[in-house]
């Protein structure tokens, strides 16, 4: 069975359908987020945060969570988040901080 809503990586597209999930903290954050062009570190960072959260690298064509979409598995997965939402924005300026060192050291 193939969802078209199935990619490999948690899609950006997504992230404006998380920010009701959450409280005052991740909304700001997801607003931030919105705000930022699409290669922005900021929301390459985001796309890197929920994608460790989602589990992304270990979701295939024949698991459930490919079968329902990654929109429904990232929804499902900030909701049932057991940290608060300073958590989540610590796991974001984390893979920010992990993902600095690729987009600041590019050799043209």
């Amino acid at each position: 069975m193939y969802n078209t809503d199935t990619e490999l990586l948690f899609p950006s597209r997504i992230i404006s359908e998380l920010r009701d999930q959450r409280g005052v903290y991740w909304q700001k954050l997801v607003d931030r987020i919105l705000d930022q062009e699409p290669t922005s570190i900021d929301r390459l960072a985001f796309v890197l945060m929920i994608a460790r959260l989602d589990g992304c690298t270990t979701c295939n064509a024949d698991s459930f969570r490919a079968m329902r979409g990654c929109t429904q598995c990232a929804l499902q997965n900030v909701r049932r988040f057991r940290g608060n939402d300073r958590e989540l924005v610590k796991m974001f300026n984390k893979a920010r901080k992990d993902i600095e060192p690729y987009i600041y050291n590019k050799k043209d």
